[in-house]
């Protein structure tokens, strides 16, 4: 798959391609398991940028910063030294302060890695903010289905 540097979105999906480094693998020429974090990490700043709300705008007109509250992974088969591999990011879910994101890592159509993770909106005071109704509108543009404003429920559950 020919993608730009900087991936694509594509029916709801961000499309980001890597390249397997040596500096990325160990002796063996496999992957590091540290280094899919950093691949993923690299496909959801190009998501968000390509949603029109980078990290440092966001920071320079919301004063907000993304956070990793919680993730799981799960490594299913090493990539090696000269891979081509895509990472495919989806929202699952924005609301409040969080986005809901599932990523996975595939060489050639086969999944290698897969993870979901929360981030969540800080403020500079460092507590858990909203999203900023723009970021929120943009999560739109993976799922429809996901609600630009938060949802309110009352303090009997409804």
């Amino acid at each position: 798959m020919n993608l730009p540097r900087e991936g694509r979105l594509a029916d709801g999906v961000h499309l980001y391609p890597v390249h397997v480094y040596y500096e990325d693998t160990d002796a063996g020429g496999v992957v590091y398991y540290a280094n899919y974090l950093k691949f993923a990490e690299r496909a959801r700043s190009e998501a968000i940028r390509a949603l029109g709300a980078s990290h440092g705008r966001l920071r320079d007109e919301s004063g907000i910063v993304l956070a990793v509250h919680k993730l799981a992974a799960e490594y299913l088969t090493p990539a090696r030294l000269d891979d081509e591999l895509v990472v495919q990011t989806r929202v699952l879910r924005a609301s409040g302060a969080a986005i809901e994101i599932e990523q996975t890592i595939a060489r050639a159509g086969t999944r290698l890695f897969a993870m979901t993770c929360t981030v969540v909106c800080v403020a500079k005071s460092g507590r858990p903010t909203r999203l900023p109704p723009s970021l929120a509108a943009a999560a739109t543009q993976f799922d429809p289905q996901i609600s630009p404003t938060p949802k309110v429920i009352k303090a009997n559950g409804r």
